[in-house]
């Protein structure tokens, strides 16, 4: 059984778990209306989602690192966000010119349906569900509205359960990953990022109609390496009041590495999860890569 309360920042969305903050105001996430020539980043949390923002700014900014100066949650709001005094997406991308660089972590079909009918270009960054689970068990130690994971078994548990907001990785995946045919949707992988992060530039620059010049890319490549933007206050999130985040119990930007989940699986746990995952994935043709 789980402790209820576990659950007292949480509520339901559509059958999701959700922060109580943003479903607060969810009609206005649903209401939302997107732009033709806006980009949408989506991920399920925890995959990369900053690292994947930086580079798509940065192509957008020619690869000015000077117009990279303020936080990424400024210049990519995150849409179904609320915190009182720190964030409002909507608010922020309703004030924003175009084009908008819009990031979420919701699945397919909860996006505001304006994205599709607009016809926007979509990026779904992928990452392994078990490197997924091992950072998203740092991040609610460190983020604020998180109750206490417990062991890390346990919040294997929850997570395998979808008892985490934004609800199953599974669901989450397969949801993005049925619309990879779509000409608008780019389906990436963190772990093809790990392994020829200049492939998967080029890739999103062609994506985006960019010429991808051997320049831009290399300066791409070295802004937003790992330690760069771990380095960095405008991508490492150490802006944020140290009660929103707190970079003392687990830094926001911890490894940033492929098979981490390695120093955390037991052999039983690692067995468990691969038999959950083969029950929740069965029928998908979605292969992600949990080393490389």
């Amino acid at each position: 059984m789980m402790d209820s309360s576990y659950f007292e920042n949480f509520t339901e969305v559509h059958g999701i778990i959700m922060y109580k903050e943003f479903a607060q105001y969810w009609d206005d996430v649903e209401a939302f209306q997107a732009r033709p020539d806006d980009v949408v980043i989506a991920t399920y949390p925890k995959s990369g989602t900053t690292w994947i923002s930086e580079i798509i700014y940065m192509i957008y900014k020619e690869s000015d690192v000077e117009k990279c100066q303020d936080a990424t949650y400024n210049r990519i709001p995150y849409l179904e966000c609320r915190a009182e005094g720190i964030m409002n997406g909507v608010k922020q991308l309703n004030e924003m010119l175009s084009p908008r660089i819009v990031k979420t972590h919701l699945p397919s079909e909860q996006l505001p349906n304006s994205f599709w009918e607009k016809n926007c270009k979509m990026i779904y960054l992928c990452r392994n569900a078990k490197d997924v689970a091992v950072s998203y068990y740092y991040f609610f130690q460190m983020a604020s509205g998180h109750p206490n994971p417990g062991t890390f078994p346990e919040f294997v548990e929850k997570f395998m359960d979808g008892q985490v907001p934004y609800g199953s990785w599974y669901k989450h995946t397969r949801s993005w990953w049925e619309k990879r045919e779509n000409p608008h949707v780019l389906f990436l992988f963190y772990e093809d990022m790990k392994e020829d992060i200049r492939k998967e530039i080029k890739k999103v620059m062609q994506f985006l109609g960019r010429k991808p010049s051997e320049e831009l890319v290399e300066k791409i490549v070295h802004h937003t390496s790992f330690q760069e933007m771990k380095n960095n206050p405008a991508t490492n999130y150490t802006t944020l009041p140290e009660e929103a985040m707190n970079h003392k119990v687990s830094p926001f930007m911890r490894k940033g590495i492929t098979g981490d989940w390695k120093n955390y699986f037991t052999v039983a746990l690692n067995e468990r999860f691969n038999m959950h995952y083969e029950q929740q994935m069965k029928g998908c043709t979605l292969n992600v890569r949990t080393e490389i």
